[in-house]
């Protein structure tokens, strides 16, 4: 009975800690995306808002790019559900439409 017991403590801890070091990357990533979205030109001479702009939201969907991996890896494995995709499908095309459409000067 220990023994079983010890299996399921394993596999508990193992399953928070893939959620744990998946929900760092989200959070990261909907940061960069939240402050590529937050971001406008102050006027005709910022001339750095485009590339600001455009390096947060490529940072954000990098991030989600690494959480999708790691998602897929953990699922395959049946540590996770199928929902954890949701999260980097909506900040994904997010930080995409951002990108294209950065503030110009």
């Amino acid at each position: 009975m220990d023994a079983g017991r010890s299996a399921v403590r394993v596999r508990v801890v193992v399953r928070a800690v893939c959620v744990l070091v998946l929900v760092v990357l989200h959070v990261v990533g909907g940061y960069f995306v939240l402050l590529a979205w937050a971001t406008t030109s102050e006027g005709p001479w910022d001339r750095s808002v485009t590339g600001m702009v455009r390096g947060a939201a490529l940072a954000g969907l990098a991030a989600e790019a690494l959480a999708v991996v790691l998602t897929a890896a953990l699922v395959a494995t049946v540590r996770l559900r199928r929902w954890w995709y949701l999260i980097p499908a909506l900040l994904a095309p997010a930080a995409v439409v951002r990108m294209l459409f950065a503030p110009v000067p």
